[in-house]
């Protein structure tokens, strides 16, 4: 009755010393605190930090092409796809990170031939090993794997960040080059003809000829500015074409369209998510748990490995008896106790190693939210300087366009010549093309801004299918 108790205790005894065992040594985990300022110093005054609305952010530019342009290439890139396929490699290793840990069976076949040579056996047995992940062994493989796993993850994100980010950058570089062209042929247009005007005042002695001379410069001048633009087309749509993750760029982008532009859109809301959302920082987290796992294993490492072994086999004497028998079965179980000894100082200065490896991780993932923190801050600023900036070239193409409509009610009173409404239109359309890009430059600091806030899509849909 008391041996029952005492096998009990015992075995108690023991499964809490492998539990201790499996415990120790398992690398802490750093506090991960972000010098994240206590107020953004860019935001809009009297603006309250709540949640930063990072879906579909760049709908706010009120572009349906746009939305539908970038529903395509979050499943036509490749290089998201990519990133999607080594998720889903770290996401199956994931799940058996612990494997190594469980017990493994050999078979084997063997010749033996005694010194003497006088018999010859064959051996046919099954070998065992399970050896116990002791010493922090299970949890930090688990943090390897794990860190991994968050890796990949982080950064199928950043490659979905990039991917909207840039698919928005290059359509609206693509539509405001498209409106530079139109302005700027109309320009053109305007400059041949005051040249023509020009032409008819010399020949009616009332124009010099320098001032045809500089008519001509002037044209010269407008048709050579045209091919900047053209170049930017040619170069946004073969791009837009690489992002969707096609060959050839849709023949509908060439055809010019409205420029996308915030209007009155202004930032209400400080981000106060950042550490979440963005990707960099995410994958400055998922270096620092991989690297305390690493440690954990080295640390491991020092310490002697522990495990249990059985054999079991059956022989035969071939020589003496050529049908094969089992014979007698020999049958063997025990402890298998790895000790380092040579290479034990070795083992422990790549855990000293390792250690040195999580510091530098902490201080990576401290230089990624200083990082992060600097992008945000600077595009705040950008932004809100721009939009002075937009509403400030709209004035003044408001007021071209009213000088205009008082330079026809001249002509039409006889009062003012041709030359005076060609000059009013190139100076108009000038004004135009300062909107254009003050709206462009305003809405690729909006981009910047949502990029360094780690914005893109969370979509519950599954994955970019896989590419065969």
């Amino acid at each position: 009755m008391r041996a029952r108790p005492r096998r009990l205790f015992a075995r108690g005894l023991l499964a809490w010393g492998l539990t201790t065992l499996a415990g120790c040594s398992v690398a802490p985990m750093p506090a991960l605190k972000p010098p994240l300022p206590d107020a953004w110093r860019n935001a809009p005054a009297g603006v309250a930090p709540p949640t930063a609305d990072l879906r579909g952010w760049w709908q706010a530019l009120g572009d349906p092409q746009l939305d539908a342009l970038v529903d395509r290439a979050l499943q036509g890139n490749l290089d998201v796809a990519q990133a999607a396929e080594r998720m889903r490699a770290a996401r199956l290793l994931n799940r058996h990170a612990h494997d190594p840990y469980l017990p493994s069976l050999h078979g084997r076949t063997n010749d033996v031939i005694d010194p003497d040579t006088s018999a010859s056996y064959f051996v046919v047995g099954f070998d065992a090993l399970w050896e116990m992940p002791l010493f922090g062994a299970w949890q930090s493989a688990k943090r390897v794997s794990q860190g991994e796993l968050d890796a990949t993850d982080a950064a199928l994100r950043g490659a979905q960040v990039s991917l909207v980010a840039e698919v928005t950058r290059r359509w609206v570089e693509l539509r405001s080059a498209q409106q530079q062209a139109l302005l700027l042929a109309a320009i053109r247009d305007a400059q041949q003809e005051r040249l023509r005007l020009l032409h008819t005042r010399q020949q009616l002695g009332l124009a010099a000829p320098v001032e045809v001379a500089r008519a001509q410069a002037e044209l010269a001048r407008a048709e050579a500015a045209l091919a900047e633009p053209r170049q930017a087309i040619n170069a946004s749509v073969q791009q837009l074409a690489v992002l969707l993750g096609q060959p050839e760029p849709d023949p509908a982008w060439l055809q010019p369209g409205p420029q996308p532009r915030l209007g009155a859109w202004q930032l209400t809301a400080a981000p106060a998510d950042l550490l979440r959302a963005r990707p960099e920082i995410a994958s400055a987290e998922a270096d620092v748990l991989r690297a305390a796992g690493e440690l954990g294993m080295s640390r491991a490492d020092i310490y002697p490995h522990i495990g249990l072994g059985s054999s079991l086999q059956w022989s035969a004497d071939i020589v003496r008896n050529h049908r094969v028998h089992t014979g007698e079965a020999i049958f063997s179980i025990g402890p298998v106790i790895d000790i380092p000894l040579f290479d034990w100082g070795q083992r422990v200065a790549n855990a000293h190693a390792k250690d040195h490896e999580l510091r530098a991780a902490v201080f990576a993932y401290r230089q990624a939210v200083l990082q992060g923190v600097a992008e945000a801050e600077t595009a705040m600023g950008d932004l809100e300087q721009l939009r002075g900036r937009e509403e400030a070239t709209q004035q003044a193409s408001q007021a071209m366009q009213a000088s205009m409509a008082a330079l026809r009610k001249r002509a039409e009173l006889r009062l003012g010549s041709g030359l005076d409404i060609q000059d009013g239109l190139i100076e108009s359309h000038k004004a135009e093309l300062e909107t254009v890009s003050a709206i462009a430059a305003r809405d690729l600091a909006y981009v910047s801004l949502y990029k360094a806030l780690g914005g893109a899509p969370m979509p519950a849909a599954p994955l970019p299918r896989s590419h065969d």
